[in-house]
């Protein structure tokens, strides 16, 4: 795990996105050779060939932070919802804080009309809890839930349509894929013009996106499990991409999760739905893509494996102490790499 750490000063991480997105910087890193350069991300249509194929994760995300208080003392509690249980949403796996301290039978107060019901405890330090009020749990997520922001966000007022992509379409996440972030719907109507297909798949981020590893052997850490979905129209344009030689190109990690997630031996993917605990690392062999763009991560962090995993521990390394040097935003809201 030591060698994944690396020091960051906190005025490089990013509190905001750039308006407009696509004015944020860009550090294209090319493997082959081991040049670094500096752009913005507008200027990826420079990096990107015709045919090449983007693929995005549309998911999108909820208020999922519910605050309250506790029904017996009256201090103050929250709850973080992380995968709904039922269609109606109203029973969910979630990270409730103080868990010590919150029993099963809890009632957790949102307002005069809404509870969370604390039952059962889940794996992974997660409780099962039900949503209780007059309304329709839908809405009352939707009204009284705030933006799950990562805990490096300053700020506690963030819209949340600034912490979404332009694309984002499926309900589901408590993170967004920040990756896409960069990405304006002008700069996609450039993209398709020049003949870069777009496809679609369904990641919904969970807390794992934020945990960090705590094992000083790598591989003993244990990967939270995320849902997705791979559309066939989605499978087809990847597989014919792969057939005819043609460049995959992941828009965030949890694009690269799931689609390596589905892949066969063949090198092609499957559609479908699943889930998928897939933790990589330095060492494993990417059976789908071919390029990826991506933010700068966390120390420690499985994200920063990953990149380091396609590009080389070396050269990733190298390339964040160059973005340290050159002053780049770090994080969710921060800049971006296109690794090709």
């Amino acid at each position: 795990m030591s060698a994944y750490d690396y020091e960051l000063h906190e005025g490089f991480i990013a509190q905001h996105p750039v308006e407009p997105r696509d004015q944020s910087r860009l550090m294209v890193v090319e493997k082959s050779t081991g040049k670094l350069e500096h752009r913005r991300f507008y200027e990826i249509l420079d990096y990107l060939k015709r045919g090449d194929v983007l693929v995005l994760n549309d998911t999108k995300v909820i208020p999922a932070r519910l605050l309250g208080r506790k029904d017996r003392t009256g201090g103050k509690a929250e709850v973080l919802l992380v995968k709904p249980l039922d269609a109606g949403w109203e029973y969910w796996e979630a990270m409730v804080r103080p868990g010590r301290r919150l029993k099963t039978g809890d009632k957790i107060v949102i307002d005069s009309e809404s509870l969370v019901l604390v039952l059962d405890r889940l794996a992974q330090g997660m409780r099962k809890v039900q949503i209780i009020g007059r309304d329709l749990p839908h809405n009352i997520i939707k009204k009284k839930g705030q933006v799950p922001l990562p805990p490096y966000i300053n700020e506690n007022d963030v819209a949340l349509k600034s912490y979404q992509t332009v694309y984002a379409r499926i309900n589901g996440s408590i993170a967004a894929p920040t990756a896409g972030f960069h990405f304006t719907e002008e700069l996609l109507k450039r993209l398709a013009s020049a003949g870069i297909e777009s496809a679609y798949v369904t990641l919904h981020v969970g807390p794992g996106t934020f945990r960090p590893v705590k094992t000083k052997d790598i591989r003993k850490h244990d990967m939270h499990r995320e849902d997705y979905q791979l559309s066939p129209e989605t499978a087809e344009l990847i597989n014919r991409a792969k057939e005819e030689g043609r460049r995959v190109i992941a828009v965030g990690t949890t694009v690269v999760r799931c689609l390596e997630s589905s892949a066969t031996k063949k090198g092609l993917v499957m559609p479908g739905q699943g889930s998928t605990e897939l933790f990589i690392f330095p060492g494993y062999k990417f059976r789908i893509i071919d390029g990826m763009v991506t933010n700068f991560h966390l120390p420690k962090s499985t994200l920063l494996m990953l990149v380091s995993a396609f590009a080389g521990y070396e050269l990733i390394m190298r390339a964040y102490r160059e973005a340290i040097k050159e002053r780049y935003r770090f994080y969710s809201f921060g800049d971006a790499m296109l690794i090709i």
